[in-house]
């Protein structure tokens, strides 16, 4: 509902005027007003009536959807985060599917019930007039009008949130059809509910899809029913197995629709900069148009390191990429969703290798070092990957809205990600710029790029960016008159780009800017057989600690949440004891000359000296264990902890000791300091999950056996402590290997601190990765704090998992299910 004395302001910091509720852009400054719909969750807000103007900014329009007439104002951030808000923070790497939290909404007098507020909801904010602010459809309500492509999708992107909503507690969330939406081809949640005791099942997701049988399309109405009777007898027991047979499912369904694409890039010095450190493919301005069958490929770079670097970087990245690219295999018989994910991985790792090897030959150190961001959009099938490195990002635009895909590998994410404050709060900050990652800047062992798989099934444009256009908004601004006309045919994509440049250039032009553009058409194809998709057989895709199947790569199912277990680390780091040799070995790696791309890497360093305030909060009895032992195993990477200093956490009351002493006032659930400790034992048998990890063939060479997929069941059959390193080395056996090697979204990231805690002793020499995946009986090794993050909880072996790990082991003592910290 519409209120008249309520004003929209202007989203441009440098201007914010007042216009009309009915006008599209910006009075003043011609800017297009942005409609940032908000949901409220909390019974504050059921007191207010639509029309009423709250907090003298936040119009409620109908119930609990609200509109931000401020969007330039940050909203109100509290000094606490409750713990029912923490895992929108910790899940916000799937921001396609799930809101974040964008603030708080102080109570009025008459009632003293705190309201939050919800962006990134599934709210119309583009179509009709009459729909714009009403909530997307149920799933349920537009199942049945679905093609059996769209069906399948939506269910794949329902099962990949299962694992890490149920890691948070949320996962009941689910299970609510009302919660449950649709915009297009997006699944998206409204909001997270809290899990009860006992915990949610598989059993009962069957069963709520069991409901939507009636509605299934006859083409996949077999496998659907059969699927749903193996949920809820319990045969699927894992997401990762029902993932398995959704892919499967997609795969065999691809026939009935047929895609084409249009690429396109466009760079631009800027009118800021004197030269262009940023590089692309395809080649600047050259149109590539992919008829049916052909895959479409498109990369943006953004170089760090000023004009001796930054444009070295980039377009030796571009290059390699392409020459890796070219040796992956053509058939589409060959191909399978892990098997591509993780051959995009390396052909990363590759190019990161090919810029720190230059760094290195050209004695490049500090300020000199050179660098870059990466993304890039390749498709395959019906599929398109999403890889990423950095700041630069990808937006997915169509009919239904525009979202942004990559999550920036800066610290503002991180802070998040750890629940330590909300999003639009962490971007106000000084340091919230400062990249973790970005190519070139070291070892490959260190580096982790984000994969991303997304189905194609409508009508869409991807464009991937360097932040001379991104910051500030402007996408967020511009999508709906500038990209999306791209898709009513409004508009080529040629003349989009050149309007984008010029739009960068002419609302930012700080920097650089550079763009590319994939258009995605998608037309129905009629097989020339009638088929319809044949039961799935959980028979057919083995057992998935053994066979390598179709999985589905998306940031969802697999993603870690703790810091160890997330993907980006601080690059411009490497702290060592004064007088340590072995620091030579690691020269301390900033990246830029230019003042902006200085100021995002070197920030870096000056968090750092607040992280002695870290320790401070970690006392605080109400941090939560979680959190304390995210910062515990981030510190003990980052920093050298002596003997007596590691910091850790326990679930239990922890037992009185010389070494290890409760700290007072704190609640069994609070943090412990102790001296290091043997976490895991000789013959546990463990299981992987969130990303690939690397065992070695030995701690003394960093010689890469191969990489450990999610799902494998390992088993410890050695362990080893070095005198110069404050952690133990343990040997793992290879009892059945698992077969997703997702690596979720590089904040999707954070994990090992990336200077001065790689894999290996910090005096050996550094080799590129292998792309090889463990066997069957390898046994390798990998440092104690790197896989504990990845163990699943409460994982107790089943028979045949364990008969598998007896082979060759030592009768000493019999397995045992152990949990992860």
């Amino acid at each position: 509902m519409d209120n008249p004395a309520a004003t929209l302001h202007c989203p441009n910091h440098q201007c914010q005027a007042p216009n009309p509720q009915t006008n599209k852009f910006c009075q003043k400054c011609r800017t297009p007003l942005l409609r940032r719909y908000l949901w409220a969750i909390g019974s504050g807000i059921k007191a207010d009536q639509p029309g009423e103007l709250i907090a003298k900014r936040y119009l409620l329009i109908d119930s609990r959807v609200l509109l931000d007439t401020q969007p330039a104002v940050p909203p109100e951030t509290p000094l606490e985060i409750p713990q029912t808000i923490t895992p929108y923070l910790r899940l916000v790497s799937y921001g396609l599917h799930l809101p974040q939290v964008y603030g708080l909404l102080t109570p009025k007098p008459r009632h003293n019930k705190e309201v939050w507020l919800l962006e990134g909801v599934p709210i119309q904010a583009t179509g009709n007039i009459d729909t714009i602010g009403q909530l997307s459809p149920e799933l349920t309500s537009v199942w049945k009008d679905a093609s059996p492509i769209r069906q399948l999708n939506w269910l794949q992107q329902w099962a990949s949130l299962w694992q890490p909503l149920s890691r948070e507690g949320v996962a009941s969330s689910l299970l609510k059809s009302n919660l449950v939406r649709v915009e297009g081809a997006l699944l998206r949640l409204l909001e997270l509910q809290g899990d009860q005791t006992p915990a949610p099942t598989l059993k009962q997701l069957g069963q709520l899809w069991s409901q939507l049988l009636e509605g299934a399309s006859p083409v996949i109405r077999e496998f659907y029913q059969q699927l749903c009777s193996q949920l809820t007898k319990g045969q699927i027991q894992t997401s990762e197995q029902l993932l398995a047979l959704l892919a499967k499912g997609l795969f065999e369904c691809r026939s009935w629709q047929s895609r084409t694409y249009k690429t396109l890039t466009l760079t631009d010095t800027g009118p800021g900069r004197s030269h262009n450190e940023d590089a692309c493919y395809p080649p600047n301005g050259k149109l590539i148009s992919s008829s049916r069958g052909k895959e479409a490929i498109a990369m943006v770079c953004d170089g760090i390191g000023g004009q001796a670097g930054g444009e070295i970087a980039s377009q030796l990245a571009i290059d390699t990429l392409r020459q890796q690219l070219k040796q992956l295999p053509a058939k589409l018989e060959v191909w399978n969703p892990t098997t591509l994910s993780l051959e995009l991985e390396n052909a990363v790792c590759a190019a990161n290798d090919s810029i720190s090897q230059r760094n290195d030959h050209e004695n490049r150190f500090d300020r000199q070092r050179m660098g870059t961001t990466l993304v890039m959009a390749r498709t395959h099938a019906h599929e398109i990957y999403i890889t990423h490195v950095g700041d630069s990002r990808i937006y997915w635009v169509s009919r239904h809205g525009c979202h942004q895909v990559t999550l920036d590998d800066d610290l503002a994410t991180r802070e998040v990600r750890l629940g330590y404050t909300l999003y639009r709060h962490a971007l106000q900050q000084p340091t919230s710029g400062a990249l973790v990652q970005a190519l070139g800047m070291g070892s490959s062992t260190t580096l982790h790029p984000t994969v991303q798989r997304l189905v194609l099934d409508e009508d869409c444009v991807f464009l991937l960016c360097s932040d001379g256009l991104s910051d500030n908004d402007r996408v967020e601004q511009y999508w709906e008159t500038e990209i999306l006309p791209i898709l009513d045919g409004q508009i080529d994509i040629k003349k989009a780009a050149e309007r984008i440049i010029e739009l960068a250039n002419t609302k930012n032009g700080h920097d650089n800017v550079t763009v590319g553009l994939i258009y995605c058409q998608v037309t129905p194809s009629q097989p020339s057989m009638p088929i319809q998709l044949s039961p799935p057989q959980l028979e057919s895709i083995g057992n998935l600690e053994t066979n390598n199947t179709l999985m589905l790569n998306v940031k969802s199912d697999q993603q870690p949440a703790s810091i160890d277990e997330q993907k980006t680390a601080l690059l411009t780091l490497n702290l060592m004891e004064e007088g340590d040799a072995s620091g030579d070995q690691n020269p301390h790696y900033s990246a830029s000359t230019s003042p902006e791309k200085t100021g995002k890497l070197l920030l870096g360093i000056f968090v750092l000296l607040v992280l002695g305030g870290v320790v401070v909060y970690l006392l605080s009895p109400v941090l939560s264990l979680k959190a304390s032992g995210q910062i515990n195993r981030f510190l003990s990477g980052v920093f050298s902890l002596g003997k007596g200093q590691e910091l850790t956490g326990s679930k239990t009351t922890p037992t009185q000791s010389p070494e290890t002493k409760a700290i007072p006032g704190q609640t069994p659930e609070s943090v412990t300091l102790a001296k290091p400790a043997a976490l895991i034992k000789n013959q546990d048998i463990i299981r992987t999950v969130g990303q690939t990890v690397q065992l070695l063939v030995n701690p003394e060479k960093q010689s890469i056996l191969g990489r450990v997929p999610a799902g494998s069941v390992l088993q410890v059959i050695a362990r080893k402590r070095y005198p110069q390193e404050e952690t133990w080395w343990i040997k793992l056996r290879v009892c059945s290997p698992g077969t997703n090697t997702t690596d979720i979204p590089s904040d999707q990231m954070a994990s090992s601190p990336k200077v001065g805690s790689s894999s290996v002793p910090l005096n050996s020499k550094q080799t590129k990765p292998s792309a090889t995946l463990v066997s069957q009986g390898q046994e390798g090794w990998i440092r104690e704090k790197e896989i504990l993050p990845m163990m699943a909880r409460d994982f107790t072996p089943t028979p045949t998992q364990a008969s598998q790990c007896q082979k060759n082991t030592p009768p000493s003592n019999s397995p045992r299910p152990i949990q992860s910290p």
